[in-house]
Protein backbone atom coordinates (compact mmCIF):
# COMPACT_ATOMS: atom_id res chain seq x y z
CA UNK A 1 0.00 0.00 0.00
CA UNK A 2 0.99 3.67 -0.59
CA UNK A 3 2.49 5.74 2.00
CA UNK A 4 0.48 9.01 0.15
CA UNK A 5 -1.86 9.91 2.87
CA UNK A 6 -2.88 13.04 0.49
CA UNK A 7 -6.60 13.29 -0.13
CA UNK A 8 -7.59 14.94 -3.26
CA UNK A 9 -11.18 14.48 -1.58
CA UNK A 10 -11.96 14.70 2.31
CA UNK A 11 -15.63 14.61 3.15
CA UNK A 12 -16.39 14.48 7.07
CA UNK A 13 -20.47 14.00 8.05
CA UNK A 14 -22.19 13.73 11.10
CA UNK A 15 -26.26 12.90 12.09
CA UNK A 16 -27.69 16.40 11.52
CA UNK A 17 -31.51 15.58 11.74
CA UNK A 18 -32.75 17.60 13.84
CA UNK A 19 -35.47 15.22 14.78
CA UNK A 20 -32.99 12.35 15.13
CA UNK A 21 -31.32 14.76 17.87
CA UNK A 22 -34.78 15.41 19.31
CA UNK A 23 -35.47 11.65 19.62
CA UNK A 24 -31.84 10.92 20.85
CA UNK A 25 -32.15 13.71 23.49
CA UNK A 26 -35.65 12.80 24.89
CA UNK A 27 -34.49 8.87 24.93
CA UNK A 28 -31.70 9.58 26.49
CA UNK A 29 -33.12 12.28 29.17
CA UNK A 30 -36.06 9.75 29.85
CA UNK A 31 -33.97 6.56 30.53
CA UNK A 32 -31.69 8.47 32.78
CA UNK A 33 -34.59 10.74 34.68
CA UNK A 34 -37.07 7.89 35.09
CA UNK A 35 -34.15 5.32 36.64
CA UNK A 36 -32.27 8.39 38.68
CA UNK A 37 -35.45 9.33 40.19
CA UNK A 38 -36.53 5.42 40.92
CA UNK A 39 -33.43 4.94 42.31
CA UNK A 40 -33.90 8.23 44.70
CA UNK A 41 -37.40 7.69 45.46
CA UNK A 42 -36.58 3.99 46.66
CA UNK A 43 -32.67 3.67 47.80
CA UNK A 44 -32.77 7.25 49.33
CA UNK A 45 -35.84 7.86 50.47
CA UNK A 46 -37.21 4.82 51.34
CA UNK A 47 -40.40 4.70 49.52
CA UNK A 48 -41.42 1.62 47.24
CA UNK A 49 -40.83 2.92 43.46
CA UNK A 50 -44.61 1.99 41.59
CA UNK A 51 -46.89 0.13 42.41
CA UNK A 52 -45.46 -3.05 42.06
CA UNK A 53 -41.48 -1.86 42.72
CA UNK A 54 -38.67 -4.38 41.89
CA UNK A 55 -35.97 -5.50 44.50
CA UNK A 56 -33.61 -3.17 46.17
CA UNK A 57 -30.89 -5.42 44.53
CA UNK A 58 -32.39 -5.95 41.12
CA UNK A 59 -32.60 -2.09 41.41
CA UNK A 60 -29.17 -1.51 42.33
CA UNK A 61 -28.62 -3.68 39.24
CA UNK A 62 -30.87 -1.91 36.63
CA UNK A 63 -30.88 1.80 37.39
CA UNK A 64 -26.81 2.15 36.73
CA UNK A 65 -27.31 0.04 33.37
CA UNK A 66 -30.04 1.58 31.90
CA UNK A 67 -28.99 5.13 33.02
CA UNK A 68 -25.06 4.44 31.35
CA UNK A 69 -27.35 3.25 28.44
CA UNK A 70 -28.64 6.47 28.02
CA UNK A 71 -25.57 8.49 28.43
CA UNK A 72 -24.35 6.01 25.93
CA UNK A 73 -26.68 6.56 23.32
CA UNK A 74 -26.23 10.30 23.33
CA UNK A 75 -22.50 9.78 23.01
CA UNK A 76 -22.88 7.70 20.39
CA UNK A 77 -24.35 9.65 18.02
CA UNK A 78 -22.58 12.61 19.57
CA UNK A 79 -19.09 10.90 18.16
CA UNK A 80 -20.61 8.99 14.95
CA UNK A 81 -19.10 10.74 11.92
CA UNK A 82 -18.54 9.55 8.71
CA UNK A 83 -15.45 10.07 6.55
CA UNK A 84 -14.50 9.79 3.16
CA UNK A 85 -11.37 10.26 1.23
CA UNK A 86 -10.01 9.89 -2.39
CA UNK A 87 -6.68 9.25 -2.38
CA UNK A 88 -4.03 8.63 -5.05
CA UNK A 89 -4.21 4.87 -4.11
CA UNK A 90 -7.86 4.45 -3.51
CA UNK A 91 -11.17 5.39 -1.87
CA UNK A 92 -10.98 5.40 1.92
CA UNK A 93 -14.28 5.13 4.09
CA UNK A 94 -14.24 5.12 7.65
CA UNK A 95 -17.63 5.16 10.17
CA UNK A 96 -15.87 6.51 13.54
CA UNK A 97 -16.89 4.40 15.86
CA UNK A 98 -17.66 1.54 13.64
CA UNK A 99 -14.78 1.50 11.25
CA UNK A 100 -11.27 1.20 13.67
CA UNK A 101 -9.36 2.02 10.56
CA UNK A 102 -9.88 2.84 6.94
CA UNK A 103 -11.43 0.47 4.75
CA UNK A 104 -9.75 1.11 1.09
CA UNK A 105 -11.10 0.24 -1.70
CA UNK A 106 -8.62 0.25 -4.59
CA UNK A 107 -9.39 1.64 -7.67
CA UNK A 108 -9.33 -1.18 -9.95
CA UNK A 109 -11.82 -2.29 -7.88
CA UNK A 110 -14.49 -0.10 -9.12
CA UNK A 111 -16.42 -1.20 -12.24
CA UNK A 112 -18.11 2.51 -12.35
CA UNK A 113 -20.04 4.71 -10.61
CA UNK A 114 -22.08 7.26 -10.31
CA UNK A 115 -23.86 10.30 -8.61
CA UNK A 116 -27.13 8.64 -7.03
CA UNK A 117 -30.14 10.59 -5.31
CA UNK A 118 -31.74 7.57 -3.02
CA UNK A 119 -34.44 7.25 -0.39
CA UNK A 120 -32.60 6.77 2.94
CA UNK A 121 -35.38 4.68 4.52
CA UNK A 122 -36.96 3.03 1.06
CA UNK A 123 -33.75 2.00 -0.62
CA UNK A 124 -30.99 1.27 2.77
CA UNK A 125 -33.09 0.92 5.36
CA UNK A 126 -32.24 4.65 6.98
CA UNK A 127 -28.91 5.85 7.40
CA UNK A 128 -25.82 4.69 9.17
CA UNK A 129 -24.39 1.21 7.93
CA UNK A 130 -26.65 -0.45 6.61
CA UNK A 131 -27.42 -3.15 3.33
CA UNK A 132 -31.02 -3.17 1.32
CA UNK A 133 -32.25 -3.80 -2.10
CA UNK A 134 -29.45 -1.95 -3.55
CA UNK A 135 -26.32 -2.99 -1.47
CA UNK A 136 -24.56 -1.64 1.10
CA UNK A 137 -24.77 2.12 2.32
CA UNK A 138 -22.80 4.39 4.38
CA UNK A 139 -24.55 7.24 4.88
CA UNK A 140 -25.51 10.05 7.76
CA UNK A 141 -27.80 12.71 6.58
CA UNK A 142 -29.26 13.72 3.17
CA UNK A 143 -30.21 11.78 0.12
CA UNK A 144 -27.29 12.44 -2.34
CA UNK A 145 -23.91 10.25 -2.53
CA UNK A 146 -21.98 8.24 -5.15
CA UNK A 147 -23.03 4.59 -5.92
CA UNK A 148 -20.64 2.27 -6.73
CA UNK A 149 -20.54 -1.33 -8.47
CA UNK A 150 -17.43 -3.49 -8.26
CA UNK A 151 -15.97 -5.64 -10.41
CA UNK A 152 -17.23 -8.50 -8.08
CA UNK A 153 -20.52 -7.64 -8.20
CA UNK A 154 -20.52 -5.60 -5.15
CA UNK A 155 -22.70 -2.14 -4.85
CA UNK A 156 -21.86 0.31 -2.16
CA UNK A 157 -23.65 3.98 -1.50
CA UNK A 158 -21.56 6.42 -0.28
CA UNK A 159 -23.82 9.34 0.94
CA UNK A 160 -22.00 13.12 0.50
CA UNK A 161 -22.82 16.38 0.98
CA UNK A 162 -21.31 17.21 -1.79
CA UNK A 163 -21.34 14.32 -4.37
CA UNK A 164 -19.82 16.48 -7.77
CA UNK A 165 -17.13 17.46 -5.93
CA UNK A 166 -16.52 13.62 -4.45
CA UNK A 167 -17.01 12.53 -8.12
CA UNK A 168 -14.90 15.05 -9.80
CA UNK A 169 -12.08 13.56 -7.37
CA UNK A 170 -12.78 10.09 -8.32
CA UNK A 171 -12.65 10.85 -11.95
CA UNK A 172 -9.39 13.01 -11.44
CA UNK A 173 -7.88 9.47 -10.27
CA UNK A 174 -9.92 6.85 -12.10
CA UNK A 175 -9.71 8.52 -15.35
Amino acid sequence: MSTDRTATFKEEQRFHQPWLWILITVSSILLIGIFGYGMYKQLLLGEPWGTNPMSDRLLLILGPIYILLGVALYVLFRTTRLITEVRSDGLYVRFIPFHFSFKRFRFDEIEEYNIMTYRPIRDFGGWGIRIGPSGWAYNVSGNKGIYFIFRTGKKLMIGSQKPEEFARALDSMIG
